[in-house]
């Protein structure tokens, strides 16, 4: 599996970004994390790739959407609504084999991982 994030930018707070990250092989799950600096990576959301069923942050519930077209093999987080604490490197990861729920935002659970894309958001 190997993955290619695109997509980052500086942005004022309010606006918006679309990340992409293109993927190749098979997966059950993908998502993105973001590392901010000073502070540890953090699970920002995922989707499965089949089914579709999504999954996010609390910190970015109603202002993330994650998503995918199958067709093209991409994955994308549409963030609306930017906050300069959104500042980070994110990454776009893959989960091969599914695993439970429980280990949804931890980055362990993923097998592979792709380079970051900075997204900085200015005040």
């Amino acid at each position: 599996v190997q993955l290619q994030a695109s997509g980052g930018g500086l942005v004022q707070a309010g606006g918006s970004l679309r990340l992409s990250c293109a993927v190749s092989g098979r997966m059950y799950r993908i998502g993105w994390f973001r590392q901010a600096p000073g502070k540890e990576r953090e699970f920002v959301a995922a989707i499965n790739w089949s089914g579709g069923s999504a999954y996010y942050a609390d910190s970015v519930k109603g202002r993330f959407s994650i998503s995918k077209d199958n067709a093209k093999n991409t994955m994308y987080l549409q963030m609306n609504s930017l906050k300069p604490e959104d500042t980070a490197v994110y990454y776009c990861a893959a989960d091969r084999l599914g695993r439970d729920l429980s280990r949804l935002r931890l980055g362990s659970t993923y097998d592979y991982w792709g380079q970051g894309t900075q997204v900085t958001v200015s005040s």
